[in-house]
């Protein structure tokens, strides 16, 4: 499912390429152990972090499967409401969005490392 320039010739403000970078930077320590299971092409599909799509900044993405990852903390609770308005602005792009919580990333990382081959597959 390759969704056409999802993330090629979107206007991004400046700011909001800096605040992913820095994002990139300092990644939490679940994101750390996930990216080091995702990245190059260990899942058959690349996978980008802090992508910029329509405004959000998602923690990791892979345009050929129309993935977004993401990566709750404890924040998340707090902002329900707003990762609900994300979803559903992503999921009208034809993206299929999937959460997991850090604890469930650092304690189940083989689990979620196949929850996203099943999800690539797909």
């Amino acid at each position: 499912m390759s969704i056409n320039n999802i993330v090629t010739g979107q206007k991004v403000s400046k700011a909001k390429l800096e605040r992913a970078k820095e994002l990139r930077r300092e990644m939490t320590p679940a994101e750390k152990l996930l990216w080091h299971e995702i990245r190059a092409n260990k899942l058959g599909v690349r996978f980008r972090r802090q992508q910029v799509i329509q405004g959000f900044i998602v923690d990791f993405y892979c345009h050929r499967a129309g993935l977004v990852i993401e990566v709750d903390g404890d924040i998340h609770d707090l902002q329900k409401e707003e990762d609900e308005r994300r979803e559903k602005v992503l999921s009208a792009l034809g993206l299929r969005v999937v959460r997991f919580g850090n604890d469930e990333v650092v304690k189940s990382l083989s689990a979620v490392a196949g929850r996203i081959k099943e999800l690539i597959g797909k």
